[in-house]
């Protein structure tokens, strides 16, 4: 076990063998691992939304969800012929316009969408088959 790191990321505890799984063999569907992706990702983004105001922040943190999580679902979904990460970074950017053109706050959710994405299509393209 030399090149072996146990971080969170990379490895699945067995509780059943007791044992650790290396990341290099989990393989899961790409449109189950996109999901998974887009729901971390879309809690997170409306997570980090929840010390703002707005006047309805219910939808605001609801359409925060659901734009993040559409981006990894459909990332996870899509097969371009291209780079996994060329691949993240369109869709990323791609789904994120919408609402950067309605809040006109397009830096900094253009800026996430596509760094989001590209983490989501560079891990669906390395673990998803």
């Amino acid at each position: 076990m030399p090149n072996r790191c146990l971080i969170l990321v990379s490895v699945i505890y067995n509780a059943r063998n007791r044992s650790f799984i290396p990341a290099e063999e989990l393989i899961m569907s790409r449109v189950l691992l996109g999901t998974i992706c887009g729901v971390v990702y879309g809690a997170l983004s409306a997570a980090s939304m929840i010390p703002l105001t707005f006047p309805d922040k219910r939808a605001a943190l609801l359409g925060a969800f659901l734009n993040r999580f559409s981006i990894g679902f459909v990332i996870g979904a899509a097969h371009l012929p291209l780079p996994p990460w060329a691949q993240g970074l369109i869709f990323g950017i791609l789904l994120s316009l919408a609402d950067a053109i309605i809040t006109k706050a397009y830096a900094p959710i253009l800026i996430f969408g596509a760094i989001g994405g590209t983490l989501v299509g560079i891990i669906v393209g390395k673990w998803g088959v």
